[in-house]
């Protein structure tokens, strides 16, 4: 990397890091006020566990060897073997800057299981599910079979939100439903924090989606302009959908709509051009505001809408790139979408990835899920559901005035 570029890559690092903590104000706004603290700390476990995690043997499980196209190995342990020299630090800082995207994955997952999970199991999840989810997937997508094959996904739709996202799914079937859901409404506590935790996820989410072009160029400006159109739409449509169906613009619709536009724009970021992201943004936009329902119809508590944003947005977005991917425009040497003139073959590739990721993760999800319940129980008892994880788990209380 030139001098530029690794400056652009470590400020996209930093981006990302930062949308861990707009995650938690956004997921803790949307939750009870008498487990706000607990929301807050669910994400913060992940900034504090998954970096070293991911320098200790993730990143090498995830990208090295190169050659290993299902799992890499112990090579690049602890970093072995990378220095600075010759690549002005572009090496280091582009694993610092994965390293960021492998923290906040497992941090998305904490708005399905919110006001019932022991965070001692939730401490122990997030590692193993790292290590034996993430890694694996990103290591497909990214330099594996999946990816080989011809398989798109720029910035982590399928890697991070169908694969978070599904996740999510299988956590809340294993950890069942919250009490008094859904007969009892269990709206956001703080608006306020839910937008404030939406501007910060926008902000960062330029560096998620621009950094990830590894350099200070035309995609990674494209990238840019494709994650400011696409939540824009996204949110858009959403409160329209509400106005329309329900008589009201809200703010968490705003926001619901926003943060899936994002989502959904992900994948396809570095992919395409022109009207494509205000199109995938619209598209979004309605087809989650109708999916965050389908947990009431299924009997499935999603507690924040996690499902209905990060899996359904993210496999929207994934597959959006089948039609619109635009190689001429990029210059580059990926497969064309349909309305480019490029057939059946890249749509194929998305949904074979994102098929592969659904299975994998809601499986070994599962299974970790059902150890943890077995061993050390993953659920707080009812009475301490009733009290608040806030002072249950962690003896704090978020407003003392309460």
């Amino acid at each position: 990397m030139d001098s530029g570029s690794v400056a652009w890559v470590l400020v996209s690092a930093a981006l990302v890091l930062f949308m861990t903590p707009g995650l938690a104000f956004f997921y803790g706004g949307m939750d009870r006020n008498r487990n706000v603290l607990n929301m807050l700390m669910m994400n913060f476990w992940c900034m504090l566990v998954i970096p070293v995690l991911w320098v200790t043997i993730g990143y090498s499980l995830a990208q090295q060897p190169i050659g290993n196209d299902l799992i890499g190995g112990f090579d690049a342990a602890f970093l072995n073997g990378i220095g600075i020299l010759g690549d002005n630090g572009g090496t280091i800082a582009t694993i610092a800057f994965l390293g960021m995207f492998a923290t906040i994955t497992p941090a998305l997952i904490s708005g399905a299981v919110a006001d019932r999970m022991k965070f001692s199991a939730w401490a122990i999840f997030v590692p193993l599910w790292s290590l034996l989810v993430f890694c694996p997937v990103f290591k497909w997508l990214y330099g594996g079979f999946l990816g080989k094959r011809g398989s798109l996904d720029f910035a982590g739709g399928t890697a991070i939100h169908v694969n978070a996202g599904i996740a999510a799914l299988a956590a809340v079937l294993v950890l069942g439903k919250r009490k008094g859901w859904p007969r009892d409404a269990q709206p956001p506590h703080s608006m306020p924090l839910v937008m404030i935790g939406t501007g910060i996820l926008w902000f960062g989410w330029f560096g998620f989606n621009a950094g990830s072009a590894l350099s200070a160029n035309g995609q990674a400006a494209q990238a840019f302009m494709n994650t400011f159109l696409a939540a824009a739409a996204a949110g858009i449509a959403w409160a329209l959908v509400e106005k329309l169906r329900d008589g009201h613009f809200t703010n968490l619709g705003v926001a619901s709509g926003i943060v899936a536009g994002l989502v959904a724009i992900t994948p396809a970021s570095g992919y395409v051009s022109g009207a494509a992201p205000i199109i995938i943004g619209l598209l979004t936009g309605v087809v989650c505001c109708y999916a965050v329902r389908l947990k009431f119809k299924a009997g499935f508590d999603d507690a924040l809408d996690v499902v209905g944003v990060h899996f359904v947005g993210g496999l929207v977005g994934s597959l959006t790139i089948g039609f619109f991917a635009n190689p001429a425009f990029f210059g580059g040497s990926f497969h064309r979408g349909i309305f480019y003139g490029g057939g059946l073959g890249l749509l194929g590739e998305q949904l074979l990835a994102n098929g592969v990721t659904i299975v994998y993760s809601f499986v070994v999800t599962t299974l970790i899920l059902l150890a943890l319940k077995r061993t050390i129980g993953i659920r707080v008892s009812s009475e301490n559901e009733t009290l608040g994880l806030d002072y249950s788990e962690h003896r704090e209380t978020a407003y003392h005035n309460l």
